[in-house]
């Protein structure tokens, strides 16, 4: 089925599925291979058509699903809302465009606009973002006429990180003028990144509120029944589909890749190579944990390590303080004991006169 709206085929159902369904080579494009995720895509969907659009900043770490994340959002927006008419939806990877100047930068955003049938073909919304050039006050007027006209540009921005590299073009000003069009519900931004916004902030000394961004979404493993819908594809997506790998296959995937999306694509895929070409266990588990290395050093795993020396440093802070109340409180014992002793022996002395007077007698002996 081919959209009039958005110029992409959506149907889910027919063409050729392939026979190894995996993909852990880079963003998931075929829209039937996409698995879980249906709170986040969600959460950007009720954001987006609410009374007044929220960005979304989604953070999560490299190879968690992020471009997928942002890439499905973009192929099945027009089945989460309402009404689809009163947006367009464009996904833009700032990596795979030369977005040396601001100028770049709103010329790629409207040529990915003007790639929608339904706004090429209407002048009110193409002709402002033909202007040129597609400066920034000329795009800010454009996204003024969007407004008139009822209709808001939503952009996923993938790979946003690629405008820090430039400060000295994409500015302040840059960022507080993409704050003011969100403000106005002109635009609404998804933004897709390693940490938060307000982290590059800081980082490369920028103020403009543009970080504070309305809505942080943290991207983070799957959940344990998507980790399981993903062993089993396609048939978890595709109702007339079976599933590539057999039960004991799947359950070797999630032994090995557990519920990382991009681990488990890597098992998966290696199961059904192993499958196809007559290989045993032990080649996917050797192969398995080769390509694993792909998968970069999360921040997650250095705050795991992190908070790991908080508790041993803890535990050890905690044994010394004991130790310490302990010294102090044998002191302090101390003290008490020896007034007891002393109330004890006048008491003595005063019960006992005839006994004291022979010790002290037998004492002055010893002195001689």
């Amino acid at each position: 089925m081919y959209s009039a709206k958005t110029g992409i085929i959506l149907d889910m159902t027919s063409g050729s599925l392939p026979s190894n369904p995996f993909v852990a080579a880079g963003m998931i494009e075929d829209p039937r291979l996409f698995v879980g995720r249906k709170d986040e895509l969600q959460a950007i969907a009720s954001r987006m058509s609410g009374v007044q659009p929220t960005s979304v900043n989604v953070v999560g770490d490299k190879r968690i699903g992020k471009s997928s994340l942002l890439y499905h959002f973009f192929q099945t927006w027009e089945q989460r809302v309402a009404d689809s008419s009163r947006y367009v939806v464009i996904y833009l990877s700032l990596q795979n465009v030369q977005c040396h100047r601001e100028t770049d930068f709103y010329q790629a955003i409207a040529q990915k606009l003007l790639s929608f049938p339904r706004v090429a073909t209407n002048p009110a919304l193409s002709d402002s973002l033909r202007v040129t050039p597609l400066n920034r006050l000329a795009f800010s007027a454009a996204m003024g006429e969007w407004k008139t006209q009822g209709v808001l540009p939503v952009l996923c921005l993938d790979d946003f990180k690629m405008l820090f590299d430039n400060k000295s073009e994409f500015d302040d000003g840059f960022y507080n003028n993409l704050r003011s069009l969100m403000d106005n519900n002109m635009l609404m931004l998804v933004v897709g990144t390693t940490k938060e916004l307000d982290f590059y902030r800081k980082q490369h000394q920028l103020t403009s509120s543009f970080f504070n961004l309305g809505h942080v979404l943290k991207l983070g493993e799957l959940k344990e029944e998507e980790a399981k819908d993903l062993a089993r594809l396609p048939a978890s997506t595709v109702n007339t589909a079976s599933a590539a790998l057999s039960m004991d296959e799947q359950h070797l995937t999630r032994q090995l890749g557990g519920r990382h999306p991009f681990l488990l694509q890597i098992a998966g895929g290696l199961v059904c190579e192993a499958r196809q070409q007559g290989h045993d266990e032990n080649w996917v588990k050797s192969r398995f944990e080769e390509q694993k290395r792909r998968l970069p050093k999360s921040r997650n795993a250095s705050l795991k390590l992190s908070n790991l020396w908080r508790w041993v440093h803890k535990i050890f802070s905690s044994i010394g303080a004991f130790g310490l109340w302990l010294a102090e409180f044998w002191n302090n014992a101390k003290t008490v004991v020896l007034g007891i002793v002393m109330v004890v022996l006048v008491i003595y002395c005063l019960q006992n006169p005839d006994k004291v007077q022979e010790f002290l007698a037998y004492l002055l002996n010893l002195t001689k």
